[in-house]
């Protein structure tokens, strides 16, 4: 069965404050306006964050405008959300290619036609705020409410400091609510304080509280903490076709159904269908779900192709190469034939550092001419065109 506009709306939120009201306003008979906010404090976009895009993607086909705020202004100050310290304050150069960077990427998932898509800065009216404007704005919110903060409360638990200008970012992002009268906030669960705040301050202001629908954090390709590129666990949206499939084919069983349903347009019951190890095989489940990503960024072709290439390398046991192994000078580290093991997977570029490098040892990442390296001290014998290998996708072979 075909699924109506109002159950893919609602399908994969955490949260939605409240389901009955937004029933209710998508009811009214006219497009409604859903805002999204987003600060450019890092240029790239990995799938996790594609999880609210293509939540604002399915309100674009349903017929409503996309209010897409560029934080421009808040991002001088950087939102504290889970942050243990305060955010370093960017230059406005980084804004601007942050912001430009975001933008382009942002349309490989949504409709940018000007008819589906808004696009703001909030320095339009944040820039223009008076001392006594901040103030009154400052009025409308206790203390005591902004203190209720996940962030802050454990800041102020732990002792560590809490700058003034933090406790207004959840206030300037409610004031953009305000001024593009949204009637839909769209975010992640890490979101939902600063978007209830929006509520809050349309209701000050006379106006018809925005619907904040929260959508959960997506778990990243190690299983276990939120997506980050920080933490090595992500897949960006403009990896190369054959990296991005592997990524997809490295996740454990268990995300499947979470990344099946927020990341893709698969029905309901067929997701059930691939979830289920009874009526389908987890790798021939996690290869449609390779597939279907990479299809939507890459294109059908590109996805067929890379999943040829990946049951080339591993379909049979694992004992092909990809066609595009990198050739690695690694002559500094080679001495009468032989190397550290830690400097070698350093200078391959496999670990920044040589703690990376023996931590990969240790959990028996590293693979030469197909054997393991279970030892970090041992040099180990090296020649020309060896292979080496970390994990299921990085491959290089030497160069001396």
């Amino acid at each position: 069965m075909t699924p109506t506009s109002h159950e893919i709306l609602f399908r994969g939120a955490d949260s939605i404050y409240s389901a009955e009201e937004l029933t209710e306003r998508l009811r009214l008979g006219r497009p409604l306006r859903v805002k999204l906010g987003m600060d450019p404090t890092a240029p790239d976009l990995t799938l996790g964050h594609t999880v609210v895009l293509r939540k604002l993607r399915q309100f674009q086909d349903a017929g409503h405008k996309a209010v897409l705020i560029i934080g421009d202004y808040t991002a001088m100050i950087g939102d504290p959300t889970g942050r243990s310290k305060t955010r370093p304050v960017l230059s406005a150069d980084d804004i601007e290619t942050n912001a430009r960077t975001y933008f382009d990427q942002a349309g490989m998932v949504l409709d940018l036609s000007p008819d589906k898509v808004e696009v703001r800065h909030n320095s339009e009216w944040l820039s223009k705020l008076s001392f006594a404007d901040v103030v009154k704005l400052m009025s409308r919110m206790t203390t005591a409410r902004m203190l209720e903060r996940d962030t802050f409360a454990r800041r102020q638990a732990e002792g560590k400091e809490i700058y003034l200008h933090e406790l207004l970012y959840p206030l300037m992002q409610a004031y953009d609510s305000v001024m593009i009268q949204s009637d839909v906030e769209l975010g992640g669960t890490d979101q939902t304080f600063n978007n209830l705040c929006g509520r809050d301050l349309q209701r000050s202001a006379g106006q018809l509280p925005q619907i904040v629908l929260v959508m959960p954090i997506l778990i990243g390709t190690d299983g276990a903490q939120k997506m980050s590129k920080s933490l090595g666990n992500y897949v960006a949206v403009t990896d190369p076709p054959g990296e991005m499939f592997g990524k997809v084919m490295s996740i454990p069983d268990a995300l499947m159904a979470n990344w099946f349903t927020l990341l893709t347009d698969l029905p309901a019951e067929r997701i059930a269908k691939l979830t289920d190890a009874s009526r389908t095989h987890p790798r021939q489940a996690k290869e449609t779900l390779a597939r279907t990503i990479v299809t939507q960024y890459h294109g059908a072709a590109e996805a067929e192709a890379a999943a040829q290439e990946f049951s080339r390398v591993f379909g049979g046991g694992g004992g092909g190469l990809p066609d595009d192994v990198p050739e690695i000078d690694v002559s500094s580290c080679v001495e009468n034939g032989t190397a550290s093991p830690v400097d070698l997977i350093v200078a391959c570029g496999f670990a920044q550092s040589r703690s990376e490098a023996r931590r990969l040892v240790s959990e028996k990442g590293v693979r030469l001419n197909g054997e393991t390296i279970d030892d970090a001290v041992t040099p180990v014998a090296v020649k020309p065109g060896d292979v080496i290998q970390r994990g299921k996708r990085k491959f290089a072979k030497l160069v001396l």
